[in-house]
């Protein structure tokens, strides 16, 4: 089950999201699978949403609430090994640009 404050932390950045155009998963492992679908115009989080995802980003619970608050920079993140990315590092990159 996803965690109230990742939940909400998510759901803020939704509107800066809009033109991403692509289907995000975000692997907590065990504290959850939050889909964010921004393929329609508006951004979306969906908490069941087992579609494949143009790109899946895993990362710790912790780690993606320092990324949202901007005390995680996602390069050095990524070079460290707290983010792994599948899928297109394009779509990630625009990602963290909208939400970081």
């Amino acid at each position: 089950m996803l965690d109230e404050i990742v939940e909400d932390r998510l759901r803020g950045s939704l509107p800066a999201l809009s033109r991403l155009g692509a289907l995000v998963r975000f692997d907590l492992g065990k504290d959850g699978r939050p889909t964010l679908d921004a393929r329609g115009g508006t951004a979306r989080l969906e908490l069941d949403n087992d579609e494949p995802a143009d790109c899946t980003i895993t990362i710790t619970k912790e780690n993606l609430l320092k990324l949202l608050d901007g005390k995680l920079d996602p390069m050095l993140g990524y070079t460290l090994g707290k983010i792994r990315v599948a899928g297109s590092l394009g779509i990630a990159m625009k990602l963290v640009g909208a939400i970081a």
